[in-house]
């Protein structure tokens, strides 16, 4: 028997009207269904997308955009801050071009910070939302693992625990991921390279799930395809399914909304069920989409989705893995 989702994965793309007479596509269905708007946000002059890696939302409802900085751009600036409504605010960050990538935002007290993983320097650097650096963690010389051999370190994102423990996972490294107190002392290493229970491949996003009894660190484990459960000090839990190429996570109410590299978006509930995986277009040449102009991205599918964030409202936005860049808001309907 066909399901009722099912029936709605098959049916053509749904558009709506907006204000101004243009059509988006609707995505999803039920209580997960969004407005596509593709191409959000207005760049100031003289600044173009590079890859569009990272995204999250301040306590104030600004949106920050962490990119690499297109080649033909005149400003150089990667961090770019926009409004809830699309304004350009403000932006910096032009030390992090070519390297920007991993992007997280946490409450200290009264006052926000912004950990950005820059991986052409292999560097991760914690600064206020004003781009002024507070501390930077560099190569893990610290850790038996890598003091020893020296190899590869390559930090792709980071996720914090209650207690103010970082946890940077090297994904375009050699797949260890290593852990910090809130002061960036180290503490240890775990995970590592393969297939097996506890090894990685890839540990591109990790986020820390807050939903069960207990804090878990959620690592997404992305060149095996699935997503991996460790506690808090680096022992292996369990494995979850339904995704790809996992990217990283945004959590609202009990929902994950997980970037897929392979062209969508996937959603999953408290019990790590797929709700939805928004403008999939997984089955098509993404690859080579990627790299082409804007002209021939499908309306309502996505490319390569790296980065997604959920703001306040229940909207998502996603950021994609394109040369030209690419900012979408879920509009939620």
């Amino acid at each position: 028997m066909i399901s009722r989702r099912t029936l709605l994965a098959m049916a053509p793309a749904v558009f709506a009207s907006s204000k101004s007479g243009s059509k988006n596509p609707i995505v999803g269905s039920g209580e997960f269904q969004y407005e596509m708007i593709s191409d959000w946000g207005e760049l100031p002059a003289g600044l173009k997308y590079g890859n569009t890696h990272g995204v999250c939302e301040d306590s104030q409802g600004h949106i920050y955009v962490h990119h690499t900085v297109n080649k033909t751009s005149e400003k150089h600036d990667t961090m770019v801050v926009y409004d809830a409504k699309g304004k350009f605010v403000k932006s910096w960050g032009a030390e992090f071009e070519g390297g920007a990538h991993g992007l997280h935002i946490h409450k200290e007290g009264r006052e926000e910070f912004l950990y950005l993983c820059d991986t052409k320097r292999a560097i991760v650097v914690k600064t206020t939302l004003e781009g002024e650096k507070v501390f930077t963690l560099e190569y893990p010389k610290e850790s038996p693992v890598y003091g020893a051999a020296k190899i590869k370190y390559s930090p792709t994102n980071l996720a914090i625990a209650p207690n103010g423990d970082i946890y940077v996972g090297d994904g375009y490294g050699s797949s260890y991921i290593n852990q910090y107190n809130s002061k960036g002392e180290f503490v240890r290493t775990f995970g590592g390279k393969g297939k097996e229970k506890g090894q990685l491949d890839c540990p591109h996003g990790i986020t820390v799930d807050l939903r069960g009894k207990e804090p878990m660190l959620l690592v997404a484990d992305r060149g095996n395809a699935r997503l991996q459960y460790f506690t808090l000090d680096g022992k292996h839990s369990s494995f979850v399914g339904g995704t790809n190429q996992p990217c990283h996570f945004s959590e609202r109410k009990g929902v994950f909304a997980i970037p897929d590299l392979g062209a969508r978006v996937t959603l999953i509930d408290r019990n790590n069920e797929v709700i939805e995986h928004l403008g999939d277009d997984s089955a098509s040449e993404w690859r080579k989409t990627r790299v082409m102009a804007r002209e021939a991205f499908k309306p309502g599918k996505f490319v390569a989705p790296h980065g997604a964030c959920f703001d306040h409202a229940g909207n998502i936005f996603v950021v994609e893995w394109v040369e030209v860049g690419r900012v979408t808001k879920l509009k939620k309907v």
